[in-house]
């Protein structure tokens, strides 16, 4: 669990009444903690990674001595913060082949790399496995990626996903699992496996995977698994597809001539091979001089990935060249930091002008406190990162972010100009000579082996008595944490004439139902983090964000003001939504806030995995059109029933009646993905109620 999503999943373990965890669990500290990239006055002028970490341990003390805490009371590891970004941390310590592993994070298929099953859920879901119950998902599919050939020159492991989101799109992968085979996967590194399955999320994948093979026990070796890369390789004919093995789909990539890639801007699979990205930005309009180039992140920055971002900056300086735009570098571990200090790697990142920001996901989650660019104003970035959603970033709407292979965003920072091509245009050398640069290079592994840096892991006490000692304190009237209250249990009646608080237009993401960046901080206060309920979504009716028109006072407000009205009315609401609606993180806030405000039911055309089962999980409704034209008929002003929720059952549809302010009536069938067991968390109230109810029997 990474800390913003821990603190919710904790909440809701502590709830359940559970005296341990059943499985090994841990809590990494890595969200919550906002980089900076000019002198702040709250950081006594200073800015970057040692500054952020100091101001982020004071200013989140309360919730991570919360999550210290509680994991030492219930069994669960916690990694400091400053330890890193969880899914470095987890290849590094915790993921190990032909293992099965969840997290509470969507990019957790990270963990694919290394041939682990990984996936991606709720906190909901985390608290299941925690307490021991089975963990359940609808069967997948299976996506090959076939690999042939070899990648040369500028080309990287980042490119093979770049050019898979072009082809099956950000819910091409969705209710999938994506299984890389072929010749090509032996010549891509463990790390750089561990790329292409993180940003597997952006596809919608439930997860990614490759097969076990020497790159994956080098690996091990390295970071000091050496007895669970020969017990690997024991049994590795188990860790790889059966011979003959059939897929829904496949693709075939040949590395040998797959290009560079570019993607973006507001949508990870937006794909343009380098040699027609130039084109493409001018074709479009989108600002092709650059003010900031970002690496790092979960996705991209292993050891290799510095490597080879600084093999180009070294080309640079040597010419006599900076980067022409402020250049960030985010460690993905502490490990990673230490190792690329020790290795000269940071002072090479320094003298090109670049600012190292702590061991945590910083920019890429929206944790920038960026000031060079005021909201609203058009401007390009690009980062090593994986998802670039609008806003997503720095809070700017405006902002077109681009997602690259860290060597070309440092080719990138060093050029300050989008239209550039390093496989083929110059840069003008101190003394007033053309350079080409040439194409990167990295060691895939230390020579010297990791240095393993600062002590940031703090085990749980091993016995019962010493956990029992300890005591886990919420304060009533903290901003940051709240303990939960059960939600109401069904009752036992058909929905009817909810209000409908918004029908969504287009895209509608994680971030659009519950924005992060400074939102993070509210993430153990549901009611708190509420006030963020939609106010990204694009309401239908006017084409503005956080905008709707009471139904009753017929006054226009926020989203969210608008929930918590109708809730002190005693009117129940749903919301009309779109394709893929919930596509992106595992935010599970997402679904808690609707519940919480009062909401009933999220009606779509389609659902992302990990949100629907969130949804179904706090007692939601998540519901789809069977007919996506139905879409059409339900206008803002509408009420809603939802009808034959007294014989609720698997595979039987459910039936929607509106009406409209002329009293004219319609109806069409919604179709939901319910079984027996997930009906039950409905009528409980929640999947929680339903498991503290059995707990309290002797069920559990």
């Amino acid at each position: 669990m990474q800390d913003a999503t821990a603190q919710m999943a904790m909440l809701q373990f502590i709830s359940s009444g559970l005296p341990k965890t059943m499985v090994p669990s841990t809590i990494h500290c890595d969200h919550l903690i906002e980089g900076t990239t000019s002198p702040q006055p709250d950081r006594e002028g200073k800015f970057g990674g040692e500054a952020d970490l100091s101001f982020a341990v004071k200013s989140n003390k309360e919730v991570y001595d919360f999550l210290a805490t509680a994991g030492s009371k219930y069994g669960v590891g916690f990694w400091r913060p400053g330890s890193g970004i969880i899914h470095q941390i987890v290849l590094e310590n915790y993921a190990l082949p032909g293992l099965m592993m969840i997290g509470t994070d969507s990019h957790t298929p990270n963990a694919g790399g290394l041939g682990m099953c990984a996936v991606g859920v709720g906190g909901a879901d985390a608290v299941d496995v925690m307490a021991g119950l089975p963990w359940e998902l609808k069967a997948p599919k299976v996506i090959g990626v076939k690999l042939t050939g070899k990648m040369s020159r500028w080309t990287s492991p980042k490119d093979v996903i770049l050019k898979v989101a072009g082809i099956l799109t950000v819910k091409g992968g969705t209710g999938a699992i994506v299984e890389y085979f072929g010749p090509g996967v032996d010549h891509m590194s463990c790390t750089g496996m561990a790329t292409v399955c993180n940003m597997g999320a952006e596809i919608g994948a439930t997860t990614s995977m490759f097969p076990y093979n020497k790159r994956m026990h080098d690996y091990l070796v390295a970071t000091g698994r050496a007895p669970a890369a020969s017990l690997a390789d024991s049994f590795k004919e188990h860790l790889k597809a059966d011979e003959g093995a059939q897929y829904d789909q496949v693709i075939e990539i040949n590395l040998s001539e797959l290009e560079p890639h570019v993607n973006g801007p507001f949508t990870p699979d937006l794909a343009h091979p380098l040699s027609k990205f130039a084109e493409e930005m001018r074709k479009n309009g989108w600002p092709t001089e650059l003010k900031a180039g970002l690496i790092g992140s979960c996705t991209n920055s292993s050891y290799e990935d510095m490597a080879r971002a600084a093999s180009v900056a070294r080309q640079a300086l040597a010419a006599g060249i900076k980067a022409k735009v402020p250049f960030t570098i985010s460690p993905g571990s502490e490990q990673i930091r230490a190792t690329i200090a020790r290795d000269g790697i940071m002072d090479v990142f320094d003298k090109i002008g670049g600012t190292v920001l702590s061991n945590s996901c910083g920019p890429c989650i929206g944790q920038w406190k960026r000031t060079d660019v005021p909201k609203g104003e058009a401007n390009s970035i690009i980062t090593s990162f994986n998802r670039n959603f609008a806003a997503r970033n720095d809070g700017n709407p405006a902002t077109h972010c681009f997602v690259a292979s860290p060597e070309l965003v440092t080719a990138y920072a060093i050029a300050g100009d989008l239209t550039f091509n390093p496989e083929k245009d110059t840069l003008v050398g101190a003394d007033g000579k053309e350079i080409k640069l040439e194409a990167p290079h990295g060691d895939e592994l230390p020579s010297r082996g990791f240095d393993a840096g600062a002590n940031v892991y703090q085990a749980p006490p091993s016995s019962m008595d010493e956990r029992g000692k300890l005591s886990v304190q919420v304060d009533p009237a903290s901003q940051r944490l709240q303990l939960l209250s059960p939600f109401k249990a069904w009752n036992g009646d058909d929905i009817k004439d909810a209000a409908v608080l918004i029908k969504v237009k287009g895209k509608c993401t994680t971030d659009h139902i519950s924005m992060a960046g400074p939102w993070l901080k509210y993430r153990g206060h549901l009611d708190n983090i509420s006030n963020n309920l939609l106010i990204g979504a694009i309401n239908i009716e006017n084409g503005k964000p956080n905008a709707v028109k009471n139904v009753v006072t017929g006054a226009e407000g926020p989203v969210p003001a608008t929930a918590r009205d109708y809730k002190a009315r005693g009117l129940p609401w749903v919301v009309v939504g779109d394709e893929n609606y919930g596509e992106g993180s595992s935010r599970e806030h997402a679904a808690l806030e609707p519940r919480h405000l009062g909401g009933v039911a999220i009606i779509v055309k389609s659902f992302a995995r990990i949100h629907e089962t969130n949804l179904k999980k706090q007692g939601m409704l998540p519901l789809t059109f069977a007919n996506p034209a139905d879409y059409d008929k339900i206008d803002p002003t509408d009420t809603i029933s939802i009808v034959g929720l007294k014989t609720f059952a698997p595979g039987v549809p459910l039936k929607v009646v509106g009406k409209k302010k002329d009293g004219s009536t319609y109806e069409f069938p919604v179709n939901h993905t319910f079984n027996d067991n997930q009906i039950s968390w409905f009528k409980a109230g929640s999947a929680l109620n339903a498991m503290a109810a059995a707990f309290k029997a002797g069920k559990m």
